[in-house]
């Protein structure tokens, strides 16, 4: 296992989905790079494809980040009316 070296941990459906995904790997002290598939000369047409974006960890990381996204995968979704 290479320290140096990225592994693909997760596709994200949303920039919702990053955002949680991204707060909880700074929790943990994981790090990571994040490869949105959003492209404005075509209107967002890959993200049918590919997925809002993709979240890549260090190999010696990658357990670890995907247990942090299954626990998040497996949390409800919450909305808090203002009214």
């Amino acid at each position: 296992m290479n320290p140096d070296k990225w592994a693909k941990a997760h596709t994200a459906e949303s920039i919702f989905e990053v955002d949680v995904i991204k707060d909880a790997l700074d929790r943990e002290g994981i790090e990571y790079m994040v490869r949105e598939h959003k492209d404005t000369a075509y209107d967002g047409i890959f993200i049918l494809q590919k997925g809002y974006a993709t979240f890549f960890v260090r190999e010696k990381d990658e357990a670890a980040a995907q247990a942090v996204i299954r626990q998040i995968k497996t949390l409800p979704y919450v909305v808090f009316s203002k009214d």
